[in-house]
């Protein structure tokens, strides 16, 4: 099955905002990727300041050769939007989705 690699971003209040557009403007970076399945970006609602950019990918092998590649560039320019970052990795056991009809 599936890997999922989560990066957890801690944000401060007033680099929320250029966290958000630096992602938007990164649209199409990785979904070419060999191996790609998903993204998303996740923004706190309560309780903490840090987001999760949340990707999964159909092996280690392909998420490593992502990274190696230029795709994988990080920065934007500019301050960093997040003061610090903590990098999580999960294997997909069990999924689910809605039922058909």
């Amino acid at each position: 099955m599936s890997i999922v690699k989560i990066n957890v971003l801690t944000v401060p209040e007033e680099m929320r905002e250029t966290l958000e557009q630096r992602f938007a403007a990164r649209a199409g970076m990785v979904e070419g990727s060999d191996g790609f399945e998903w993204f998303e970006l996740l923004r706190p609602v309560e309780g903490t300041d840090r987001y999760l950019v949340y990707t999964r990918w159909r092996s280690e092998e392909d998420f490593q050769n992502w990274m190696a590649s230029t795709g994988a560039g990080h920065g934007g320019g500019g301050r960093p939007a997040a003061s610090g970052s903590e990098a999580w990795t999960f294997e997909v056991i069990e999924q689910t989705g809605p039922r058909a009809g």
